[in-house]
């Protein structure tokens, strides 16, 4: 199949595109944290709003919604999200564009994909034709304070109904606009997990006289290991990581406590439940043969991420009509990594897109949360064309 280059998807950023980049630029020297997103909220509602969208603001904290309504109202609506918040990274100095606040910056491409987005919106607004209604959902607060469930929770998608619901997310170390597509499990669930174990402290001079939680701690972070190897089925993915381990502050003082720190993910919602199961009775029972106590704090995090069939089909095959075969992936491998977009995707059918920011070798393949990591600019073209032959497809009159 050849590609189809459509006049409004192409001819139709030109000359444009160099906005976008100034403005991703822009929102990349102002980065804001988690529920934060002052400055980039309102930049982003004032666009929507010189573009002819119905905005609302607000929604979760500082989440905004653009609604754009065309032709004959077949009913069809279709939601299409952007993540805007940062990390708590120091940038190092040297782009003229690098975060001019301490302490603050855009380490994943949320600055990207807002404007990414954004451009979308123009172009849609001025140059597709569609039959139906459209939400724009830019997002606060992804990375670990859960802004999607928080948008929801402020009734979402009671407020602002769609059929189906999409996202993207850029990925380093891939060649730079090509598009990568999965249904079903595309993503793992994260959960923190707090592992305390507590004894009684005393002399390192007479342990006898102790019940010493470190040396039961080195057996639960070696016992922790069997639960991948030996409960999950090989055949699926899971991920136990001991990712800090505390105790004491002497070498002469065996303490009353110590305390592990989690990272566990699982790309089957079945074998999340396995995982919590298995940790909880390890604990207790490593806990049991060293004569301490275990106390574990299990905090649920982002639910696996399922991209349903039939949307990302609808999807896929717009980009290889848009790219060609060349520039699109069938059946890309999942990822361990977590997307709070999953709690989208429990409530309406979607699908979470990945393209490419650089290939290895280039500047675009330093991995995110990364203080050298920067949003590759030539991917705001196709992703943004993307958006808007998503909807002149689907919403097509």
């Amino acid at each position: 199949m050849e590609p189809t280059q459509a006049p409004y998807l192409a001819d139709s950023l030109t000359g444009r595109i160099g906005e976008f980049i100034q403005l991703r630029r822009d929102l990349h020297a102002h980065p804001e944290l988690a529920f934060q997103e002052h400055r980039t909220a309102a930049l982003v509602a004032d666009k929507l709003a010189g573009w002819g969208y119905e905005v609302t603001t607000g929604i979760g904290g500082t989440g905004v919604v653009g609604r754009l309504r065309r032709g004959r109202d077949s009913g069809k609506a279709l939601g299409i999200r952007a993540d805007m918040d940062a990390l708590p990274i120091t940038e190092p100095a040297g782009r003229a564009w690098a975060s001019r606040t301490a302490g603050v910056m855009h380490a994943c491409g949320h600055d990207g994909h807002t404007a990414t987005l954004l451009a979308a919106a123009r172009l849609i607004a001025q140059d597709v034709a569609f039959d139906g209604t459209l939400h724009l959902i830019f997002q606060p607060a992804e990375e670990g304070a859960a802004g999607a469930r928080r948008m929801m929770d402020d009734g979402l998608f009671e407020r602002f109904p769609c059929d189906m619901v999409y996202a993207l997310h850029n990925i380093p170390g891939l060649e730079a606009g090509h598009f990568y597509f999965r249904h079903g499990s595309a993503m793992a669930s994260s959960d923190h997990v707090t592992i305390r174990l507590r004894g009684i402290g005393g002399h390192a001079a007479m342990p006898h006289a102790a019940t010493d939680p470190v040396v039961a701690a080195a057996a639960l972070v070696m016992a922790l290991q069997s639960v991948v190897s030996r409960n999950v089925n090989p055949l699926q993915t899971a991920v136990v990581t001991v990712g800090a381990l505390h105790a004491g502050s002497a070498n002469n003082v065996i303490p009353h406590e110590a305390t592990m720190e989690l990272s566990v993910r699982a790309l089957d919602p079945q074998v999340r439940v396995l995982l919590k199961e298995r940790i909880h009775a390890l604990a207790q029972m490593q806990a049991a043969s060293f004569q301490v106590t275990a106390e574990v704090d299990w905090r649920e995090g982002y639910p696996v991420l399922v991209n349903a069939a039939e949307p990302t089909r609808i999807a896929s095959q717009v980009a290889r009509e848009l790219f060609g075969h060349d520039r699109v992936h069938l059946d890309a491998p999942p990822l361990t990594a977590s997307e709070d977009f999953a709690f989208m995707l429990e409530q309406v059918p979607g699908c979470y897109v990945l393209v490419g920011n650089g290939g290895p070798g280039t500047p675009g393949a330093c991995m995110v949360h990364n203080p050298g990591y920067d949003f590759n600019d030539e991917i705001i073209e196709p992703a943004s064309r993307l958006w808007a032959g998503l909807v002149g497809g689907y919403l097509k009159g």
